[in-house]
């Protein structure tokens, strides 16, 4: 499934988001793209809220990952912005967001190609300022 959308504002975005989870499986991995405030989060926590999670969903820049318990299951949502690959890393580190069962959303793959397990990437979603409120999503599967 390839496509590209325009969306309107916030709400849009996320709805995009809960469009593209509803075609995902315990195991998949999705690689979101996009130049800072482009709304790579926004996009990701409309995808997490239709997969079931409750409660706040912010941006895991920080501290690497958050971890989520879903609908289906385990649901794992990483920011890599801050890491420059993993070589100088723990090579444990991203593991327990890893898990075969989990459904993944990666922020700033291109930090840490090496992070994720290829043969597991279901879509790469890029997100453009298009004007204003509004985005350009293009998802690749």
């Amino acid at each position: 499934m390839n496509r590209t959308e325009l969306t309107a504002g916030p709400e849009a975005t996320e709805q995009a988001g809960a469009e593209l989870a509803r075609t995902l499986a315990p195991g998949d991995i999705v690689l979101v793209s996009g130049e800072l405030g482009a709304g790579k989060t926004t996009f990701v926590r409309g995808a997490l809220r239709s997969l079931g999670v409750e409660g706040p969903i912010t941006s895991p820049t920080f501290v690497v990952g958050h971890q989520h318990e879903g609908t289906h299951g385990p649901l794992s949502h990483l920011d890599l912005y801050r890491l420059a690959g993993m070589a100088g890393e723990d090579p444990g580190l991203l593991d327990p967001f890893f898990a075969d069962d989990a459904i993944v959303f990666v922020e700033w793959p291109e930090q840490a190609t090496d992070a994720f397990p290829p043969e597991r990437v279901k879509h790469h979603v890029r997100l453009a300022h298009a004007g204003g409120d509004q985005r350009r999503i293009e998802v690749d599967a």
